[in-house]
């Protein structure tokens, strides 16, 4: 029987794991920590690179660095067979195609990559090229969607070809974009793909899992005829891929991971409506207490205002703790205007390092820690946490991972933190999560 090739995902955020189980992630990527995961079991692993936050040319030397390592590690470890993902947003966000450029130049050469951003447990499906993202029940074209209209990550189609020709400012044109659309997929693809080589772009379609097991099967198998392929994609191509069966523990018995059955925390980054409108019903728990962060005007405040900030945070931090409530700590929700897009990622950097400090001064025995929003899950985990690496147990509701902390962390050990993204869940996700843990 022909081994499977092993998977190895570069994830622009953390929230890439959110529907697979039982895997390695790593927050840095030395050729040592690299081998970790090249090692492990899991016939998947996740490099936690978080450059959605950086800009293109620092994503770009992240990278390249992560891949310059990672040639190293494949060959000491004597991998001959992997498949390697650049898993990003489903709904188009990402620095795309910068990344699969340095990844193709740096451990190519690659005879195909694809687009692939259908995420189920999302809403986001892709039918005759076209993305969609499910709005009230509605199939909405993503560029029609608050995403497309993102400052810094903007975009203007929902036809592939057309978004592809775009992101690369016509150096692809859509017509030479190869189209698989859904009964291509369910006919079976295995010929065309073993007729593709040089790089050739490719868009994906995918309306249920069952047409993203079929291309994956397909693909595995012109993998083991030679073909060496990349992905850009979301997540639920990485469940066809990897194929892991069910997790161990179902998400409705998530408790049995809390720390003696203590209160939680929650952490809230991220600013996006479905964000907002999940912390207003989390809000309204009679358990659970706000403590709002004023962060707007952080970029103006002196060292000495920050700190008596983050000092008036952590003690009502703990005083909701120690009455046996959960603390939810947000972000202030006004929507501020930046004059440029280094603004933007110089202010998105600030609120982070403070959102930090609040991590790393928490409660040592809080049972749990709920991180929402995709960039503050990448710095909980790295930054806040300290991790090399983290062991993803499953998913508590669809698309929100729970990883737990070694039992030699310094802190806070085998706590379990769920990831939660920005865009995920219906209005009570968040309520959802926080009472599977309860």
């Amino acid at each position: 029987m022909t081994s499977k090739p092993k998977i190895i995902v570069l994830d622009d955020d953390p929230t890439g794991s959110q529907t697979v189980h039982s895997c390695l992630l790593l927050t840095r990527w030395d050729v040592q920590t690299l081998r970790l995961g090249l090692a492990d079991a899991s016939p998947i692993f996740f490099v936690l690179t978080n450059t959605r936050a950086l800009t293109p040319e620092e994503a770009a030397t992240v990278t390249c660095e992560v891949c310059h390592n990672l040639k190293i590690a494949i060959e000491t470890e004597g991998i001959d067979d992997f498949l390697v993902v650049s898993r990003s947003d489903s709904t188009l966000r990402g620095h795309y195609p910068v990344e699969t450029d340095v990844i193709a130049q740096e451990v190519g050469p690659f005879d195909a990559h694809f687009l692939v951003p259908a995420f189920f447990e999302g809403g986001r499906v892709t039918r005759d090229s076209v993305h969609y993202l499910m709005v009230d029940g509605v199939p909405t074209p993503v560029h029609e969607t608050e995403f497309a209209r993102d400052s810094v990550f903007g975009y203007h189609h929902s036809y592939l070809p057309d978004y592809v020709e775009e992101k690369t400012n016509g150096r692809i044109k859509a017509e030479n974009v190869e189209r698989f659309v859904l009964s291509d997929i369910r006919q079976g693809s295995l010929e065309r793909l073993l007729n593709l080589n040089g790089n050739q772009c490719g868009v994906v379609d995918g309306e249920t899992q069952a047409d993203l097991d079929k291309f994956a099967a397909d693909v595995l198998s012109a993998a083991a005829q030679g073909k060496r392929f990349l992905f850009r994609s979301a997540a639920s191509i990485l469940t066809s891929l990897a194929s892991l069966g069910a997790q161990p523990v179902p998400p409705e018995n998530m408790a049995q991971y809390v720390r003696g059955g203590k209160s939680g925390v929650v952490l809230v980054g991220s600013h996006v409506k479905k964000t907002t409108q999940q912390l207003e019903q989390l809000l309204k728990l009679s358990d659970i207490v706000g403590v709002e962060v004023d962060v707007a005007h952080l970029l103006e405040e002196s060292a000495s205002q920050r700190d008596a900030l983050l000092a008036k945070v952590v003690a009502a931090v703990n005083e909701i703790y120690n009455s046996n409530k959960t603390a939810v700590i947000y972000t202030s929700r006004e929507e501020l205007v930046f004059k440029d897009v280094q603004t933007r990622l110089n202010f998105g950097a600030a609120v982070s390092a403070l959102l930090m400090d609040i991590v790393r001064d928490l409660p040592k025995d809080i049972g749990f820690l709920i991180s929402k929003g995709g960039i503050t899950s990448n710095d909980v985990l790295s930054t806040g946490l300290d991790l090399r690496s983290a062991r993803l147990l499953g998913q508590i509701i669809p698309g929100c991972s729970v990883v737990r902390t070694p039992s030699d962390h310094p802190q806070f050990s085998d706590l379990p933190v769920v990831l939660f993204p920005g865009n995920v869940g219906d209005a009570d996700g968040l309520v959802t999560v926080y009472q599977r843990f309860c």
